[in-house]
């Protein structure tokens, strides 16, 4: 690992003027913001990071989780993994979102492990963390040995020929099918972007991944108010059933009205560049009854646009059935 300076600003506009100084707000940059660092501090101790200063903001008052007066709720970007995932009004009536956090890695990074954190953690692709191999989105215009090496489990969608690379959270899986609102505050204010307008897809440029600026500081998410009576469901699938990645899942968010389908939210992981809301799949499915033929249609419209790789075919199929299962598994109740 190289040398760097670690500061804690005083408070928030201390920590965006720093941060500002920044070259670029993706990969490369030469200054972060670090809170839990379960993902930063693995990947500097790889090199595939070298930030040359670290702003620590752990003092800032952002680990709060607060109702807000519509009805929503506002979790602060360094609310840890684990007091989301066990708050009375999460398991309530944002029971997805706890489901999805329980499910990923362990108990000691869920202790550590921040809201803003997850928002950004990286790939899991090998020839990202391994410095030794050329990839687009770690040195843009090197390569992506994946699309004919290593693929089994990296991305089907939203794939481009620049890069294959999977998005590993789990939580936010969970946060597209809530439609949450990400905030953020930087040089030129205070702004809200729609989750699904947060991460973008690799496309020519795999080494941005978000819609962050030099400077920009996530505060706080906030989710709307619940829908009363909704059924809230994530499955994953992995290869083993602690701490690991998934290979492919979904979140529901389903109403029911006499066993027709009123509302849907689907969200996939596991198969996208990016947390995978999938529009095909709810319109597949409003106003429909619930059943298993409308369930496995609405699977099939979720993974249409697939572009499986050399050793990553069989996740297509995976993927629907996970999200045929989990759509059952709401439905039920």
């Amino acid at each position: 690992m190289h040398s760097f300076e670690f500061t804690r600003p005083e408070n928030t506009a201390a920590a965006i003027n720093a941060a500002a100084q920044a070259k670029t707000a993706q990969q490369g940059a030469d200054i972060r913001f670090v809170a839990g660092g379960t993902t930063l501090i693995d990947l500097m101790k790889l090199e595939v990071e070298i930030p040359a200063r670290l702003l620590d903001i752990n003092r800032l008052p952002f680990d709060k989780i607060e109702a807000m007066p519509n009805g929503g709720l506002k979790i602060g970007a360094t609310v840890r993994n684990s007091d989301l995932a066990n708050h009375p009004r999460v398991q309530r009536d944002y029971s997805v979102l706890s489901q999805a956090i329980l499910a990923g890695a362990s108990a000691q990074l869920r202790n550590m492990a921040t809201t803003a954190g997850n928002l950004l953690q990286r790939t899991r692709c090998m020839y990202f963390r391994d410095t030794a191999m050329p990839c687009n989105k770690r040195e843009p215009g090197t390569g992506c040995p994946a699309i004919t090496g290593s693929n089994r489990t990296l991305a089907v969608l939203g794939t481009s020929e620049h890069c294959i690379a999977t998005n590993p959270s789990d939580m936010c899986v969970a946060m597209a099918a809530l439609e949450a609102t990400i905030h953020v505050q930087g040089r030129k204010g205070e702004r809200t972007i729609a989750f699904g307008d947060f991460h973008l897809l690799p496309g020519s440029t795999p080494d941005r991944e978000t819609v962050l600026e030099p400077g920009d500081l996530v505060t706080h998410v906030t989710l709307p108010a619940p829908r009363s009576g909704s059924r809230q469901v994530y499955l994953k699938l992995r290869d083993r059933a602690s701490y690991e990645f998934a290979l492919a899942s979904a979140a529901v968010v389903m109403n029911l009205a006499g066993g027709t389908i009123s509302y849907v939210r689907i969200a996939l992981g596991g198969v996208g560049t990016k947390p995978w809301r999938s529009p095909e799949a709810e319109a597949a499915l409003t106003g429909k009854p619930a059943n298993a033929a409308n369930f496995r249609q609405a699977a099939e419209a979720a993974l249409r646009n697939a572009k499986p790789q050399s050793e990553n075919k069989f996740k297509i199929e995976l993927a629907k059935r996970c999200l045929t299962h989990a759509l059952r598994t709401a439905a039920n109740g």
